[in-house]
């Protein structure tokens, strides 16, 4: 009753609203442009240093695509059409040490009667079902059950009493409907983390979500500190956010039984001069209309889907993955600008009391410009694929493909 009569009593307001502009003045932007590693990995191994190289030796990839249960079509480049395949012979060679080898049954083994869950954007759904398809061609046998929900999806190996779930949550706190309009609330968490209390394994992301404008946006009003606003800084709402997810964490989540980990900021690989709309985050979308009446009930929805909208929206950019086939072999700095967000991630982890483990891979995958769906996506019709510099898709990645590599970095940040 609380946050509805302070939402009424600001109701009128709204209609005098000018978009709000909020300029934090982070202490990560010392940060240095170049790449971070993980300073929580204890050995002496930087796993997040090094260069794709080339191994016909390596079993690559490590599952079929035509033998995995659940791949969306998003995701299924060789099933729609992906000409090419010599993405898919290269690994990630660590600068002082080698990864150690992908072993399904040994990660079923000893997961076995524990959780492991993804939540976040399509970015952790790319990820979960990558871990999927390499535990299902390594038990191709085990009995297993897949039950398909929003926002909780669970794939069940049963043989092993082990679960991987998926828990979308795009911006990891609260989006609320309320009167008809959904409301972005940075500093609330919710519902939300009551499924994510169960897990042995967490592995958040976010990122994408926070710079969406037009169709895209997820939200129509941000809540802070009591106040509604039609738009904020990007980057100080990813801030805000992140230090909201940082604390829940730090108070609700029980690091004796449970592993934390945060998956960086996946780049994408969009034509610089499109970085409007880009993971970079640099620009505010300012709201010109003034907030029309509310008139619909409160409830609780899941945010949009972005697939879902990619064939209305008018602001999807050039891209320059189309027709890539191998990683940029330059990786003596980050290619391109570094994400702004990255810098907020890596910031608002280190001041976390225990802070999350973070899969420091936004340089490793920056490299990997080949990996992306493009123009091979199951959403496309033939007329869009016929227009690969406005409707390739550069920001997910085909599975088979790179999360698999992201993978076999969590297999090791949990087994070594």
């Amino acid at each position: 009753m609380a946050r509805m009569s302070s939402f009424f009593s600001l109701l009128l307001l709204l209609h005098f609203l000018v978009p709000f502009q909020c300029h934090v003045a982070s202490s990560s932007s010392s940060s240095s442009a170049k790449y971070h590693h993980n300073r929580n990995h204890s050995s002496a191994c930087s796993l997040f240093e090094g260069s794709w190289v080339r191994d016909e030796e390596y079993p690559m990839p490590l599952y079929e695509y035509s033998r995995c249960p659940i791949i969306d079509p998003e995701f299924n480049c060789q099933m729609y059409g992906r000409p090419d395949s010599a993405y898919l012979t290269y690994r990630w060679k660590p600068l002082s040490c080698d990864l150690p080898r992908f072993n399904g049954i040994e990660f079923l083994m000893k997961m076995e009667g524990k959780t492991v869950m993804f939540v976040g954007d399509s970015l952790g759904r790319n990820q979960w079902q990558s871990l999927i398809c390499m535990l299902s061609s390594a038990a191709p046998n085990a009995r297993t059950q897949f039950l398909s929900g929003d926002p909780l999806s669970t794939f069940k190996f049963l043989d092993y009493g082990m679960s991987i779930s998926f828990y979308r949550a795009p911006y990891l706190v609260d989006v609320d409907v309320f009167q008809g309009k959904r409301i972005l609330r940075l500093e609330e968490v919710g519902r939300n983390g009551d499924a994510w209390k169960s897990a042995d394994v967490l592995s958040f992301n976010t990122g994408h979500w926070w710079t969406h404008q037009g169709s895209l946006q997820g939200w129509d009003y941000v809540n802070l500190r009591g106040k509604y606003y039609q738009d904020m800084d990007r980057l100080a709402a990813l801030e805000i956010g992140m230090k909201t997810w940082a604390n829940w964490v730090d108070n609700n989540i029980d690091r004796s039984r449970t592993k934390v980990f945060f998956q960086a900021i996946s780049p994408t690989h969009y034509n610089l001069s499109q970085l409007f709309i880009s993971q970079h985050g640099l620009i505010t979308y300012h709201v010109r209309r003034f907030a029309k009446r509310i008139t619909s009930p409160m409830r609780r929805s899941p945010v949009p889907n972005e697939w879902n909208t990619r064939k209305t929206t008018t602001l999807m950019p050039t891209k320059n993955c189309y027709g890539e086939t191998a990683p940029i072999r330059d990786t003596s700095s980050y290619p391109g600008p570094y994400p702004e967000q990255m810098r907020i991630v890596d910031m608002v982890i280190r001041e976390m009391k225990n802070p999350a483990y973070l899969m420091d891979t936004t340089f490793l995958s920056a490299l990997r410009k080949d990996g992306h769906p493009s123009i091979y996506s199951g959403e496309l019709s033939p007329q869009q694929r016929a227009n690969p510099d406005h409707s390739a898709d550069c920001s997910h990645w085909c599975l088979p493909g790179l999360p698999d590599t992201w993978n076999e970095l969590l297999y090791t940040a949990l087994f070594y």
